[in-house]
């Protein structure tokens, strides 16, 4: 005869302790994000293409929580963004969170701040939230031309957000205490 035995406990999912950062330390520099990206970032351009801001603190936090984190964080930040942007209804919102879980998953089993695992996530999650952007734009109606010059310009955003991280760890690297 099978044992019952702590049965209550078989059936539930492992799940890891939180080990990201607090909520509200992700939303003020979630805020700061959009702050620049609204406000100076357009002095960054190269070549008609600003580094989202926005994006790499999504993917900075998402690999660094669990999927449901991230797409809270993704949601956020994607309506932020639609509300500062003209005409492009919840796109932003969907890309970005699909990305941020994205981000989550691709990260899993790794350190969050390994410079190459941040580069790679950064990078991969900006070519699918551009993807995803331009799926949603062009199901609300929005002319598909144009298509050739959108990718290129998604590579190098992709490089530039590359960038951006890796700076921002190297940054983060330098103001962490170690334990005594």
């Amino acid at each position: 005869m099978r044992s019952i035995a702590l049965s209550s406990f078989r059936d539930k999912p492992h799940e890891a302790p939180f080990v990201g950062p607090p909520w509200y330390v992700a939303g003020a520099w979630l805020a700061a994000a959009i702050l620049i990206q609204a406000t100076i970032g357009h002095y960054l351009a190269i070549r008609n293409v600003v580094p989202s801001f926005v994006l790499v603190v999504v993917v900075w936090y998402s690999i660094r929580v669990d999927a449901r984190r991230a797409a809270l964080c993704g949601i956020a930040a994607g309506f932020l963004e639609d509300a500062l942007s003209a005409q492009t209804g919840a796109a932003w919102t969907i890309s970005t969170c699909l990305s941020a879980m994205l981000a989550s998953r691709l990260s899993r089993g790794f350190f969050a701040d390994s410079i190459p695992l941040a580069a790679t996530v950064t990078i991969v999650a900006t070519l699918i939230r551009a993807l995803l952007f331009w799926i949603v734009m062009a199901l609300s109606g929005y002319p598909r031309g144009l298509a050739v010059l959108h990718f290129h310009e998604a590579v190098l955003q992709a490089a530039l957000n590359a960038l951006a991280i890796v700076a921002a760890i190297l940054v983060g690297r330098r103001f962490d205490v170690a334990p005594a």
